[in-house]
């Protein structure tokens, strides 16, 4: 059986490494489009590569995925983080996870999963091509026949396509002429840009936990919340553009957020607790003192926010004071106007829509012979480690059932 599998990412050699371990005479070769394979593993999580996360329970896994949780929840019945760790770690590769549930190979660097992938694919015999461009797919029945720019044509028994997200439709016009739908590509996990905001003067500080809304919808996520020079970035903010992928494409990224620098919406608890610190702050100054445990910065800015004097005393704090600084601590807006995408670490929400996918199998409806895996499906999850593991899943089932 030949197998070829197009994309030499995760999804691809796992799926590679799967179809050989469970089909050892196979013939199985990567193809890429470019001169360089895990070029995306090298780079993810600042070099580091957060290869998945702690989260054992199946059901939970598949809610940090806006796209594809329901059929995700099956797949993951088959293979989890639990497996992929295993995995890993049968290979010599030692991971740690971290408070947040993130795990990482021990080694902190990237080189480590880059390196095992290459080992493994060549004790195994896959054969790895670059710079091949795909121009065409088409059906032979059996096998398929795919065409590529300025090379011979290759048939093959089996495929398996794990080409990635991308950003612009006429990535996937050849699967589009095979007859699958195509869910439009948009951005996911990016970062907001408030030009006109003047928080960004705080560039730097962290809140962690915040809670994070876009204004006139339900779209809420809490963790923690990065100030930087162009607005706001880390996982509370990536959170929201995962989940309001579509949403925020349709607003072209003009919109607002309401924040609560103190992870609470609810004014009466704030409330509480700043009346109930008051007599122990006396007449010390308000910007030396904050029972929230905010970073000084932050304090001192939100309290200039809502005109209150920062070096006024805790004493002198009347209760329209109060009342505007605690809508500003529970309830604080800012305008976003557009988005800043890391072009290299780019997640799409879109893709192969799973409605053209024997989810059971991830074989196509339309294409027999033909499977998928990774991110060129319209699955995608939110930041932590959750979108590599579904490229592990999606292509280890992908590689064994084909």
């Amino acid at each position: 059986m030949k197998v070829l599998v197009l994309g030499g990412g995760a999804a691809g050699f796992f799926a590679a490494l799967s179809c050989k371990s469970h089909h050892p005479d196979a013939h199985v070769i990567i193809i890429e489009k470019s001169g360089k394979v895990l070029s995306k593993v090298k780079i993810s999580g600042g070099g580091r590569c957060n290869v998945t996360n702690a989260e054992q329970d199946v059901k939970v896994l598949a809610s940090r995925f806006p796209r594809g949780e329901r059929e995700l929840r099956k797949l993951f019945g088959t293979f989890n983080t639990r497996h992929v760790m295993d995995w890993f770690e049968a290979r010599n590769v030692p991971l740690k996870t971290y408070p947040d549930g993130c795990v990482f190979p021990l080694s902190n660097d990237s080189q480590t999963i880059v390196d095992c992938f290459s080992n493994e694919a060549k004790r195994a015999g896959i054969q790895v091509l670059l710079n091949h461009d795909l121009k065409k797919a088409e059906a032979l029945n059996p096998g398929i026949r795919i065409s590529f720019e300025a090379r011979e044509s290759m048939d093959c028994d089996k495929m398996i396509v794990a080409t990635g997200g991308h950003p612009k439709l006429k990535s996937f016009a050849w699967l589009l002429d095979l007859g699958h739908k195509i869910e439009d590509p948009v951005p996911s996990l990016f970062t907001f840009n408030m030009p006109s905001e003047a928080v960004r003067e705080l560039m730097g500080v962290v809140v962690n936990p915040a809670l994070a809304r876009i204004q006139g919808t339900r779209i809420q996520a809490e963790g923690p919340l990065l100030i930087t020079h162009w607005g706001m970035s880390g996982p509370a903010i990536l959170k929201l553009s995962a989940w309001g992928a579509r949403i925020l494409n349709g607003m072209n990224y003009k919109f607002k957020i309401q924040v609560s620098w103190v992870n609470d919406w609810n004014e009466d608890i704030v409330r509480s607790k700043l009346e109930s610190a008051a007599p122990e702050m006396g007449g010390r100054m308000l910007k030396n003192l904050n029972p929230f445990a905010l970073p000084a910065r932050l304090w001192v800015f939100l309290l200039n926010r809502c005109g209150i004097n920062p070096e006024s005393g805790w004493d002198q704090m009347g209760s329209k004071m109060k009342n505007r600084l605690i809508n500003t601590l529970v309830n604080d807006l800012y305008e976003v106007s557009g988005k800043t995408t890391f072009r290299e670490e780019f997640v799409t929400c879109g893709g192969v829509s799973l409605s053209s996918i024997h989810m059971a199998t991830l074989e196509s409806k339309v294409c027999p012979g033909m499977y998928f895996a990774g991110e060129v499906m319209d699955i995608d999850g939110i930041t932590g480690g959750f979108n590599f593991q579904s490229a592990w899943t999606t292509g280890y089932i992908a590689g064994k059932l084909l």
